[in-house]
């Protein structure tokens, strides 16, 4: 497949703030990539980046190892050719935050802790086409098995109200409903459970319906301006009015179920899509339809400076994904975990230029 016109190729040189990058941590999160796909290789995304053309610098980092950013920064410019990818509107991308909470957690339910977080149900079935029944919505991905055909698995409310009561499905009991619903959206957690123990929980599975953000319907009933939605803001409007909680949290018809993990390294955060551990502020979930996992990214953001203050002009390596992120030039960067990380996440919604690493190989005429 060529690649499509969205790219237009640059030289490093043009890239904003790559000389002043320290691309070492982003080769150690490339590096595990490149270990990863010994074991199954990434899909290629549809803009036609293929993954068998990464084969030779995969190949490189699993044997190298760059003393310090100069080296890190010399291997990626000898395997890679930056090229700018354009927005679908013809404007600047976009990048936006996320991160993984840390909570306090209780193995079994109290009085305090009554919030579960629970794992996948057995009659939670994947759904594609090919055994998708007539009419139901081609968004779906996954369902609930029925006699005949499966139908439209229970949504946030149902589950909430108690649908899938007296299974056992929970992992464990969080204190508060909104902390809960916050890890639903990031997608994995770690818990400092009662009895002492560190652990993670991590996605598992969906029950499939869209995913809407209770800050785009705060905005749209003009409870908080757009331009102020985060999601420090919106945890503050639903303290304030925690009557309203169930209804605004409902509204977002997608519940997540989660699966038990260790935490081997403190350092990383969870596996995520691209099954290795996220390296804060060098992972960056992209739309995995369009691009390939693996993928290093140069994210030119300069109104951006939660990170350290400064603006944000960082390598990046594509290793998640999820279902808010669409488009060429769409990104969310992980921060981290910890409430820390959470305030950098939390504010993250700005204009970004993203200019792809292509391997050298799929460009034609580039220098060796």
């Amino acid at each position: 497949m060529s690649l499509s016109r969205v790219f237009s190729e640059k030289s490093f040189g043009e890239l904003p703030g790559w000389d002043e990058d320290d691309q070492l941590p982003a080769f150690d999160a490339f590096r595990r990539s490149a270990f990863h796909v010994l074991t199954k290789p990434y899909r290629s995304g549809a803009l036609g980046v293929d993954f068998g053309a990464f084969a030779e610098a995969y190949a490189a980092a699993r044997t190298v190892s760059p003393a310090n950013r100069l080296e890190a920064r010399s291997f990626f410019e000898r395997y890679f050719v930056p090229a700018h990818i354009g927005a679908e509107n013809g404007g600047p991308g976009l990048v936006t935050g996320f991160y993984e909470p840390e909570v306090d957690a209780s193995p079994v339910r109290t009085r305090r802790f009554s919030v579960p977080l629970l794992t996948r149900p057995a009659d939670l079935v994947d759904i594609d086409d090919g055994n998708r029944p007539s009419g139901m919505d081609p968004y779906l991905a996954f369902a609930r098995a029925a006699p005949n055909d499966p139908v439209e698995y229970f949504d946030r409310g149902e589950i909430e109200r108690g649908a899938l009561a007296g299974q056992g499905l929970e992992i464990a009991w969080l204190a508060d409903k909104v902390d809960a619903f916050f890890i639903h959206v990031q997608g994995a957690a770690r818990l400092n459970m009662t009895d002492g123990e560190l652990c993670r929980v991590t996605y598992a599975a969906k029950s499939g319906q869209r995913f809407t953000g209770p800050g785009t319907i705060l905005s749209d009933e003009g409870e908080i301006p757009l331009e102020k939605v985060t999601m420090q803001s919106i945890r503050a409007w639903l303290k304030a009015r925690p009557e309203r909680v169930d209804e605004i949290l409902w509204r977002n018809r997608s519940y997540i179920f989660f699966r038990e993990m260790g935490v081997d390294d403190p350092e990383l955060g969870p596996i995520a899509a691209a099954k290795v551990p996220l390296a804060p502020g060098r992972s960056i979930a992209v739309d995995r339809l369009l691009h390939t996992f693996g993928t290093p990214f140069h994210i030119d953001a300069p109104s951006l400076t939660a990170f350290d203050g400064k603006p944000f002009r960082r390598l990046m390596i594509a290793q998640d994904t999820g279902s808010a992120i669409t488009g060429p030039a769409r990104g969310d960067l992980f921060a981290g975990s910890g409430d820390a990380a959470g305030e950098i996440a939390g504010v993250i919604r700005n204009a970004a230029d993203f200019y792809a690493l292509i391997p050298r190989s799929l460009i034609s005429g580039a220098d060796r």
